[in-house]
């Protein structure tokens, strides 16, 4: 099909206006936020409607069209990268929400719809939608549960799979299914809306989820501590675990924490640095609570865990503790930093980290290191910073070579070569060390089964 040929059957298919061929489109809706591959995209389209999708995708298949669906294009795997002259499915205006139940406490929305609105939306109902990270302002619900994204608030309320009542899907022959009906308790077999969630896209398109939402919580309080010692903030985790609910337990390094400082947007804690810093956000819903808390820590430091600390005093203190390790990741985004988005169970973390340090220390010492992550649920960020002097493409290639030998440590302690970002193009390679060859081979067919004509996000998570 010629691209003249092409453009007019999708104008067909959801108007003009909702096709883009230039230049700026292109390159904005080719990629996410991944810096590896280069958009090349040979189109960009704007369903309005499921039965759009569906059109879309039927014609991906008449013609042997491969697809590729955009979000809010935040991920950092290059899930949503059209790097081969794919047709990229955009849902910036399926983002309506409807149909709100306040007994259920659910609510229809589109697969356009940003995180925040969702979550301005429960704060409106006076209840809480708790999937919560740093791009929840740009970032899409499709693109959520397509990555199963998790954020800062799993620790307490899981997953972005957890949230999800119900989805309709557009699968990769075109067909439109109606996923568990919204239901709480539904036991009739195989649950195929978790194929979909973590699914990037390589099965079929979402096109609406019914989302859960809960009680908004009370009187949120942050604490952040400064520890010396690694092992330490195990140790700290646990001592609060054992006595309250946390809502967050959060970990980043001094280095991480000077970049964010060096902007000069947030004031620094505490007057002294340590190596390690925890965040740590609790409810407090008495006095009971902060008491409780305040006894924690002096514990903490008697026992040496903790060398220093402070707790907020108004919610704008707290807002900026949290900038504090949210703002890490856009604040090093300058030196285009190669990500790791690892993950173990919570008790090998301190070992884990230590192995993983020691590696790309001994590989890169010219490198500068930066660690932060959800250490509540066992998932670190390792992010290596480019030099100024390097080129990109030569950063890349040195840091790929080591990559190979951070995944084998992963492998060594049955960890996850992706806690959250998903697997895009980026992870691909190294499933293995992650995935038995038993478990790809079953992917591989379920890919088979949705999407035969290979048409759905082609060279994303697993190949036909």
């Amino acid at each position: 099909m010629t691209q003249e040929a092409l453009i007019e059957q999708l104008a067909a298919i959801v108007g003009a206006d909702k096709v883009r061929t230039d230049d700026d489109s292109l390159q904005t809706f080719g990629t996410d936020w991944t810096k590896i591959y280069d958009p090349k995209p040979s189109a960009i389209v704007f369903p309005k409607t499921t039965e759009q999708v569906r059109d879309i995708v039927l014609l991906a298949n008449k013609h042997a069209l491969a697809l590729v669906p955009s979000g809010g294009r935040t991920g950092l795997s290059a899930g949503a990268v059209a790097a081969n002259g794919e047709i990229v499915v955009a849902f910036d205006y399926m983002n309506q929400i409807s149909d709100f139940n306040a007994v259920d406490r659910t609510v229809k929305c589109g697969a356009g719809v940003i995180t925040e609105q969702l979550q301005t939306f429960a704060e409106e109902q006076e209840l809480f939608y708790p999937v919560d990270f740093a791009s929840s302002g740009s970032s899409q619900l499709g693109g959520n549960i397509s990555t199963n994204a998790g954020g800062i608030k799993v620790i307490r309320w899981g997953m972005t799979r957890d949230w999800v009542a119900g989805l309709t899907v557009v699968t990769g022959t075109g067909e439109v299914l109606n996923l568990n009906k919204d239901l709480l308790k539904n036991n009739t077999g195989y649950d195929l809306r978790q194929l979909f969630i973590g699914g990037e896209g390589t099965l079929g398109f979402i096109t609406e989820a019914t989302m859960r939402l809960t009680r908004a919580p009370k009187n949120l309080n942050v604490l952040v501590l400064g520890v010396p010692e690694l092992d330490d903030i195990m140790k700290v985790l646990h001592q609060f675990q054992a006595a309250m609910d946390l809502t967050a337990f959060e970990f980043f390094s001094d280095k991480a924490l000077q970049k964010v400082l060096a902007r000069g947007d947030v004031p620094a804690p505490f007057e002294s640095s340590t190596d390690y810093y925890a965040l740590i956000e609790f409810e407090a819903l008495t006095e009971t609570e902060l008491d409780t808390a305040m006894t924690l820590f002096e514990q903490c430091l008697e026992n040496g865990w903790v060398a220093d600390g402070v707790i907020s005093q108004s919610e704008t203190q707290a807002a900026n503790l949290w900038r504090l390790r949210e703002d890490i990741s856009e604040t090093i985004s300058e030196w285009t930093p190669y990500k790791n988005d690892i993950s173990v169970v919570v008790s090998k973390v301190p070992p884990f980290l230590r192995d993983i340090d020691d590696i790309v220390t001994r590989e890169y010492p010219d490198f500068e290191i930066i660690w932060f992550g959800h250490i509540g649920d066992g998932n670190l960020h390792l992010n290596i910073l480019k030099p100024d002097e390097l080129a990109k493409e030569e950063f890349f290639q040195r840091c790929n070579k080591v990559s190979q030998w951070v995944f084998e440590t992963v492998e060594k302690y049955q960890g996850s070569v992706s806690a959250e970002h998903g697997v895009g193009m980026t992870k691909k390679p190294y499933l293995q060390y992650s995935r038995s060859a038993a478990e790809l081979a079953y992917m591989k067919a379920v890919k088979a089964v949705f999407d035969p004509n290979n048409v759905m996000n082609p060279g994303k998570l697993i190949d036909l």
